[in-house]
C-alpha cells in the first residue's frame, strides 16, 4: 500500500490499517519544497494498533525531554545501544534507549508506556495536520519485541480534537515548534506567581519550542500554549521561530569559511569512486580519496576523520548500510554527513539509508551538478555549524576580558 496524500488522508490510512489489523511499517515523507525541509515520519504498527512512532532520524533530544520526568537527570548518551540486537532488527535508537533503561531499573514500564504514548501523540499531531507528501506501507517491517500497544482509534479521536482546539490560538501561536521568548519581564512578574514566573525565566529562552517545554511540564501542548496565549496576546511574552532566530544570528565573513582542508573520503568500486566521483571533486577543487576494499577503509576513516562520506550500497564483504551503522555507533562519526550512492532509487531503500542514519543518497550514475550540489550542501552547512562555534568562543573570550 502506497499512494500521495493528495489521494489519502492519514487518518483514513490509519483507519485501513486498524481495520484490516495490518501489521508493518508506515512511512510517510513530506513533500520538498524551498521553503520547508523535508520530514519524515515513522508508525510501527502490530495487528492495527500501534506499537511506536517517531520521526525519521536517530535523534535522542526528544526522549531526553520525558526522562526530564523521571529520577532527575537520565543521560541517555551514556547508553551503550550499539550492539546488534537480531531481536530489534531496526536501528531504532529511543527504543533501544527505553528497553535498556528498563533493564537498568532506571525507570518502569508504566514509565515508559508513557513516553511511547507521548511521542505517538506527537507524531500523531503533525501527520494528521499534513497534507502534502507520501506514503508507503511495509508489512515486511516489523518493531520487536513490544512494549506496549495503543489503540488507533480512541488516540486518533484525542488528536483531532487537540488540532481542533490548537486553532483557538491563531494568529499569535501557529506552530508548537515555534519557541516562546520573555518581551516585558516586568508586567509578567506582577501577573505571575514567583514559582512560574521562575520556571518562565529558565526555560522561555527563545531557543526551547512549546512543544518541549510540555515535556518538560508533562502537559500537552495545547495546555501549555493556551496557558501562555494570553501574555502573548498582551505582547508581554513573543513567539518566534527556529528559522527566524537562524536568520538574524551573526554571520561571519566568507573569507573566513573557507573550503575544508579535510579530504572528502567515497568509499566502492573502482568505477563510481575512482573513475567517476573522484575527478569530478577534485576538478571542483575538493580533495578526495578513494577506498575499493571496505573493511580496510574502516579503520583508516578513523586517520583521516573526513567532513563528508559517500559510500556505494551494494559492496562485497561490508555494504553501504552496515558501513554506515558501524560509523553512526561512534562518537567520532556521529554527525558527519555519510551519503550512500545507490544504482537505483528504491523508496524501501531511501527509508532504510534514513534508518541506519545516513544524511542523504546519490543515485548512479549522476550528473557534476548532482554531485557538487550535494558536498556544497553539507560541507557548507558543516562549516556554518563551525562558525558559530568561533563565534561563540570569540564572544567568551570577550567576556573573560
Amino acid at each position: 500500500m502506497q499512494g500521495n496524500l493528495r489521494e489519502i488522508d492519514i487518518y483514513s490510512i490509519l483507519q485501513v490499517i486498524e481495520s484490516g489489523q495490518r501489521t508493518g511499517l508506515l512511512f510517510v515523507e513530506s513533500c520538498h519544497s524551498t521553503h520547508c525541509k523535508q520530514q519524515m515520519w515513522l508508525i510501527f504498527v502490530s495487528n492495527g494498533q500501534i506499537v511506536y512512532a517517531t520521526y525519521g532520524d536517530t535523534s535522542l533530544s526528544r526522549l531526553q525531554d520525558y526522562l526530564h520526568l523521571y529520577k532527575g537527570q537520565i543521560n541517555v548518551e551514556t547508553l551503550d545501544i550499539s550492539p546488534a540486537d537480531s531481536s530489534m532488527p531496526w536501528n531504532i535508537p529511543e527504543y533501544k534507549c527505553l528497553w535498556q533503561l528498563l533493564a537498568n531499573n532506571s525507570i518502569h514500564v508504566s514509565q515508559a508506556s508513557s513516553i511511547i504514548y507521548g511521542l505517538v501523540h506527537e507524531i500523531l499531531f503533525d501527520l494528521l495536520s499534513l497534507h502534502q507528501g507520501r506514503f508507503i506501507f511495509d508489512s515486511t517491517s516489523l518493531l520487536v519485541p513490544h512494549l506496549t500497544t495503543l489503540e488507533i482509534t480512541p488516540i486518533l479521536s484525542r488528536v483531532i480534537k487537540q488540532i481542533q482546539d490548537w486553532k483557538q490560538l491563531y494568529p499569535y501561536i501557529q506552530s508548537p515548534e515555534q519557541c516562546p521568548m520573555l518581551a516585558d519581564i516586568v508586567q509578567l512578574h506582577t501577573a505571575l506567581p514567583a514559582a512560574t514566573m521562575k520556571k518562565l525565566e529558565s526555560w522561555a529562552d527563545s531557543k526551547t519550542s512549546i512543544r518541549q517545554l510540555a515535556r518538560y511540564l508533562n502537559s500537552d501542548i495545547f495546555t501549555f500554549a493556551k496557558a501562555i496565549y494570553p501574555y502573548v496576546e498582551k505582547g508581554w511574552v513573543k513567539i518566534v521561530s527556529l528559522a527566524t532566530l537562524n536568520q538574524d544570528e551573526y554571520q561571519l565573513p566568507r573569507e573566513l569559511n573557507p573550503k575544508p582542508e579535510k579530504p572528502i573520503v567515497c568509499i566502492g568500486n573502482k568505477n563510481y569512486m575512482g573513475q567517476a566521483m573522484k575527478p569530478i571533486l577534485e576538478a571542483h577543487g575538493y580533495e578526495a580519496i578513494a577506498f575499493t576494499n571496505p573493511l580496510e577503509s574502516l579503520g583508516l576513516l578513523f586517520q583521516l576523520r573526513p567532513d563528508l562520506i559517500f559510500c556505494q550500497i551494494a559492496m562485497p564483504e561490508l555494504d553501504g548500510y552496515e558501513i554506515c551503522s558501524m560509523l553512526r555507533n561512534s562518537t567520532v562519526f556521529r554527525e558527519v554527513p555519510i551519503i550512500l550512492v545507490t544504482e537505483r532509487e528504491k523508496l524501501f531503500q531511501c527509508i532504510k539509508a534514513k534508518i541506519i542514519g545516513a544524511t542523504d543518497y546519490l543515485t548512479a550514475p549522476f550528473g557534476h551538478n548532482d554531485l557538487v550540489m550535494l558536498v556544497k550542501k553539507y560541507l557548507e552547512r558543516d562549516m556554518t555549524a563551525k562558525d558559530k562555534q568561533y563565534t561563540q568562543d570569540l564572544l567568551i573570550e570577550s567576556k573573560m576580558e
